[in-house]
């Protein structure tokens, strides 16, 4: 593993921390109510940062997060400059991660199939 690729990881751990715990204590806006962030990725030279979050209802409109988490990226990166040991904060780029939701749909269809294979189980059995 390279040293760089090793220091942005780090890196993006950190802010991953830093970042749920300001948005959860000091951010006040209400779009962003119930956004968690579940990943960050950090460029290999720490100048950009992708922030994944997701929404504790995963059927819930991510827009008006979206739009109040970009609206406080000066915010976020002045408490982050205070709270970490960096030279630069990143400049924050935050996306929706729907991977909770898809995880959620996927589990749902499975059910599915099975609650139809025992149905097609049961009417095998009473046919014999």
């Amino acid at each position: 593993m390279s040293r760089e690729y090793a220091r942005s990881r780090r890196v993006g751990e950190q802010i991953q921390r830093t970042l749920s715990e300001i948005i959860r204590r000091e951010l006040k806006d209400p779009r962003v109510g119930t956004a968690s962030v579940t990943a960050v990725e950090v460029s290999g030279d720490l100048s950009h940062a992708r922030v994944y979050f997701s929404l504790l209802e995963p059927d819930a409109d991510p827009s008006a997060a979206l739009a109040g988490l970009q609206s406080a990226s000066g915010f976020l990166r002045r408490q982050l400059g205070r709270s970490l040991k960096l030279r630069h904060v990143p400049t924050l780029h935050f996306t929706h991660d729907d991977s909770i939701a898809r995880g959620s749909d996927l589990t749902h269809l499975i059910d599915e199939v099975v609650d139809a294979d025992r149905a097609r189980r049961r009417d095998e059995d009473e046919d014999e």
